[in-house]
C-alpha cells in the first residue's frame, strides 16, 4: 500500500505517523513545498518572541524520526492530481503514484488588492521565512502597522509587543477577533489592548500604501495617513486548493468531505484548513481552520485509508489566545440562537456568555477565567443535558464548574 501525503504540517505529519502505526509495511510519502523540516506555524509567534531559534519550531526535534518511522520527506509543489491514473505531478513534471492520496495542504495568507501590498517591507506573517524576515525588521522603537486583528493576527500582535514596537493594529470588523468574540468580549479586549500601549483602529481597511520619506505612508479609509517602517498583512487565510482544479474533486470554498474525512473521488482524503468538513452544530459543510480539529481529522483520515472506520464528530470551533495576558476562549456555536446569558465584569477583565439549545449548551466565551475553563468545551463536545441548571447558569453563568460536576456525577 503507497500513501501520499501532500502538506507537511501537524495534519500531514499526524496523518503519517497514524498510518505509519496502522500500516507498519506501508509506503509513506510526505511532501511539502518549503525548505524547511516539518514545522508548525503556532509555534512562529514563539521564534518571533526570541523564546526558540527557528529550529525549535520543528515539529520533530530529532534528526533521525522521519528514517526511523520510514516516512519519507520529499520536498517539491504539486501542480496536478490526475485522479484516473492515481499519480500526482509536480511542478518538475516528476509524477508520483499512490494508492491512497491525503490532501492536507492548509491555507495560505490573503493578500487584500490594495496599491502598494506588494511594496518592500509589506510582509505576511505565515511562514518561518517570513519570520526571519519580520525578525529582522521589527526593532525595538520601530513602526509597526498590522493588518488584521483575528485569531492569527493577535498572536502575531503578542510576538510583536514582547519586541518592543511601536505597534498599531487596523481591523475592517467592529471589534478585535471578530469572529471568535461577542462584540463586549471583542471591545474588552481593544480596551486591554490600547491600555498596554498599542494603537487599535476598528471599522477601518488600508486603501493604499506607499513609500514616503524613507518609510511606508498607509492611508486608511476612515481618512488619514499613518507612517509605518514595517507592515504586516494577517488579514485572513483561504484554502490552497487551486492546484486540484480539473482533478474532478469537489469543491466550493475548500475541499468536500464527508465525516469519514473522504472527497467526492474513490481513494482521496483530504484533512485540516483545506476542508469544507461537516459542521458539528450545524451538519453543513463548514471551513474552520483551528488546529484541533485538524488533528481530529487527520487521525480519522489516516483510520479510513489504512482501511479501518473512523467517523469525526464534525468540525467545532475551539479558540484559546493570549493577547498581552489576557486569555480569552471561544467554545462550539458561541453565537448562540438567542437563549443565552452574559456576565460581564470590565473592572475584573472578566466576562462569560453561555449559549444555549433547548438544555444543552451549545456555545461558550470567555475573558479571564483560566480554571477548569476547559469543561465548557467538554459540555458542548458531549451535548450534555443540563435539566435545572440551565436555568441556574442563567442566574450566575459562573456556576459552570459545578454544572459541569453535577451533570458528570448524574450521568455516573
Amino acid at each position: 500500500m503507497k500513501h501520499v501525503i501532500i502538506g507537511n504540517g501537524p495534519t500531514g505529519l499526524v496523518a503519517a505517523e497514524t498510518l505509519r502505526r496502522l500500516q507498519p509495511d506501508a509506503e509513506i510519502a510526505l511532501i511539502g513545498d518549503e525548505k524547511e523540516p516539518p514545522y508548525s506555524r503556532m509555534a512562529i509567534p514563539y521564534f518571533l518572541h526570541g523564546n526558540i531559534t527557528d529550529a525549535g519550531t520543528h515539529l520533530r526535534k530529532t534528526h533521525d524520526h522521519y528514517a526511523k518511522q520510514r516516512i519519507h520527506l520529499i520536498e517539491g509543489r504539486v501542480d496536478k492530481v490526475d485522479a484516473a491514473a492515481k499519480q500526482i505531478e509536480f511542478t518538475s513534471g516528476e509524477r508520483l503514484p499512490y494508492d491512497k492520496l491525503l490532501i492536507a495542504t492548509g491555507s495560505r495568507p490573503v493578500m487584500p488588492p490594495v496599491p502598494g501590498i506588494d511594496l518592500p517591507n509589506v510582509h505576511t506573517c505565515w511562514t518561518i521565512e517570513d519570520a526571519r524576515a519580520i525578525a529582522a525588521k521589527a526593532k525595538a522603537g520601530s513602526r509597526v502597522l498590522q493588518l488584521g486583528a483575528g485569531f492569527i493576527g493577535c498572536i502575531i500582535m503578542e510576538a510583536l509587543a514582547v519586541r518592543g514596537v511601536k505597534l498599531t493594529v487596523v481591523e475592517m470588523g467592529d471589534r478585535m477577533v471578530p469572529r471568535m468574540m461577542t462584540a463586549k468580549a471583542g471591545g474588552m479586549i481593544k480596551n486591554w489592548v490600547e491600555a498596554k500601549g498599542v494603537a487599535v483602529h476598528v471599522n477601518a481597511a488600508i486603501t493604499g500604501i506607499a513609500q514616503k520619506d524613507g518609510a511606508l505612508a498607509v492611508t486608511l479609509s476612515t481618512g488619514g495617513e499613518l507612517a509605518a517602517d514595517l507592515v504586516i498583512c494577517a488579514a485572513g487565510v483561504r484554502p490552497n486548493v487551486e492546484f486540484l482544479q480539473g482533478s474532478g474533486i469537489a469543491m466550493e470554498r475548500g475541499i468536500r468531505v464527508d465525516n469519514e474525512m473522504r472527497t467526492s473521488v474513490p481513494d482521496i482524503y483530504a484533512a485540516g484548513d483545506v476542508t469544507e468538513a461537516i459542521g458539528f452544530h450545524s451538519g453543513k459543510p463548514e471551513l474552520n481552520a483551528i488546529q484541533p480539529n485538524a488533528v481530529d481529522q487527520a487521525r480519522v483520515a489516516a483510520h479510513n485509508m489504512a482501511g479501518g472506520h473512523s467517523v469525526s464528530q464534525g468540525s467545532l470551533a475551539i479558540n484559546v489566545l493570549d493577547t498581552l495576558g489576557l486569555i480569552s476562549t471561544s467554545f462550539g456555536h458561541w453565537q448562540g440562537t438567542g437563549d443565552g446569558v452574559e456576565f460581564v465584569d470590565e473592572t475584573n477583565h472578566r466576562y462569560l456568555s453561555l449559549q444555549f439549545e433547548g438544555d444543552v449548551l451549545i456555545g461558550a466565551t470567555s475573558i479571564g477565567h483560566t480554571d477548569h475553563v476547559g469543561v465548557l468545551r467538554g459540555l458542548i463536545q458531549t451535548r450534555t443535558p443540563l435539566g435545572a441548571w440551565k436555568q441556574r447558569l442563567l442566574d450566575d453563568p459562573n456556576q459552570f464548574m459545578t454544572a459541569y460536576l453535577a451533570s458528570a456525577q448524574k450521568a455516573a
